[in-house]
């Protein structure tokens, strides 16, 4: 991500807390801290940051205690803080001890606790944003994620941690080889073929397979200005390719949305200069220095044949009818840019007064839902307040703040009639769709 415009001012000190919690520490005493953490964004920060400071230490105390419920309640109210955004001030001096100690949850707790830490990393390397301290966060929670991906634990605890490496490296990294790295992880996890361990072959479930899928999704955005040759992302697209005849929905839904992606950073396009440098990488297998361009052009062609498939997918008895929508309509996208280029837009407003929140690529669209998903019910307020998430989207002042009514009139009717158009046109592809399937059904 590079480096943050935050100006980070050292805040809130380092100290401790006098009163420490004790190995009897119980459920109404860790709620009581939950209750007053929570209520951090009421108080003025002048006036309150010793109390604040106090409660905050109290929770990093209860994350030593042995017993495992009191880290998980801990843990879960830090969780609820962090999402809410009402910690920066105080963890920007804190975070080396918070993250020691949601690592050691990693390490030795149940499966509650690992997910709830695994969160909990995450969401601190996006509330500290881009920087020195996420990208130390990045690198001491990386081995931890790896051996939880690579022992292959229950599906669960992978989720958690693919959500938590994509995160980490998203907002950590520095260079393009860091996000390579992951990536390379996240895809052992979604083709354990590839990957360097050696043995039984695992092959992931479809829940686990759709979440690898959307992680690597994810932080391919952030390395897409490193195309690498075509050659070394042939094999990847064709397996996701494979995955678009997945039976589970969800992998197929993951798969498109990768494969868009792949589309709109030209990892299928073939210069002539990469095309000399597979000819002397590839020339006894394909034997000839047109067997690159060929070959990507063959898969071009299957992946869009699929994704019209899926995008006119007839119901059939029992079919999860909402699902099922959501995937046309997903398909119907894809298969409009695939054939002219049209990426689909979304707009969120962010605050009462202004700031629109607008995505339109593929790229923005897949980081949106991902850290729309990540953060939960925090999602608004980071946006409003996190300058991460202001350096990530296009957030934008509302151009009808200043207006006149008469001027604010005009320019909402001219919206409305973007609107209009846009919906028509989706009105009519469905009704096309619609069509097209009656006559596969009983033509």
């Amino acid at each position: 991500m590079g480096k943050s415009k935050r100006n980070k001012s050292g805040r809130g000190g380092d100290g401790g807390a006098e009163d420490q919690l004790d190995g009897g520490c119980d459920a109404d005493s860790v709620a009581s801290i939950a209750n007053a953490l929570s209520d951090l964004h009421l108080a003025h920060a002048t006036e309150h940051v010793s109390s604040q400071e106090f409660v905050l230490d109290n929770y990093i105390d209860a994350l030593y205690e042995k017993r495992g419920s009191t880290r998980e309640k801990a843990l879960g109210a830090l969780v609820d803080a962090l999402e809410s955004f009402v910690l920066l001030g105080l963890v920007e001096n804190k975070y080396v001890t918070l993250l020691s100690q949601f690592t050691n949850s990693i390490k030795k707790g149940s499966t509650k606790e690992l997910c709830v830490a695994c969160r909990a990393i995450g969401l601190l390397a996006i509330t500290l944003g881009a920087g020195s301290s996420s990208h130390e966060i990045m690198d001491e929670s990386h081995p931890q994620l790896l051996r939880v991906l690579q022992t292959w634990s229950d599906a669960t605890k992978m989720i958690s941690a693919l959500d938590c490496l994509a995160v980490v490296t998203f907002v950590g990294a520095t260079d393009l080889a860091e996000t390579h790295l992951s990536l390379k992880a996240i895809w052992d996890v979604i083709h354990p073929k590839s990957g360097s361990n050696v043995g039984i072959v695992r092959k992931p479930k479809p829940a686990l397979l759709a979440a690898a899928i959307s992680a690597w999704a994810f932080l391919l955005t952030a390395a897409g200005s490193s195309r690498r040759s075509t050659h070394s992302w042939k094999e990847p697209i064709t397996f996701l390719c494979s995955l678009l005849e997945a039976e589970d929905r969800a992998v197929r839904i993951a798969a498109g949305e990768a494969l868009a992606l792949c589309f709109e950073l030209k990892l299928l396009d073939v210069s002539s200069s990469e095309e000399a440098d597979a000819d002397s990488d590839t020339r006894e297998t394909s034997g000839s220095k047109n067997q690159l361009f060929l070959n990507m052009q063959a898969l071009k062609a299957k992946i869009s044949g699929l994704v019209y498939n899926l995008s006119m997918e007839a119901g059939g008895r029992g079919a999860d009818k909402k699902n099922l929508n959501d995937q046309r309509d997903l398909f119907q996208q894809i298969s409009d840019f695939i054939k002219s280029g049209e990426c689909p837009e979304e707009s969120l407003r962010i605050s009462g007064k202004n700031g629109i929140l607008r995505v339109t690529s593929w790229r923005e669209s897949i980081q949106l839902n991902y850290l729309r998903r990540f953060l939960g019910r925090g999602f608004l307020k980071h946006a409003q307040d996190n300058d991460l998430l202001d350096d990530i989207f296009d957030i934008k002042i509302d151009r009808t703040e200043n207006m006149s009514n008469t001027e604010k009139k005009i320019f909402r009717s001219e919206e409305e009639k973007g609107r209009a158009l846009k919906l028509n046109k989706e009105r009519r592809l469905a009704q096309e769709r619609k069509h097209n399937i009656l006559n596969e059904q009983y033509g």
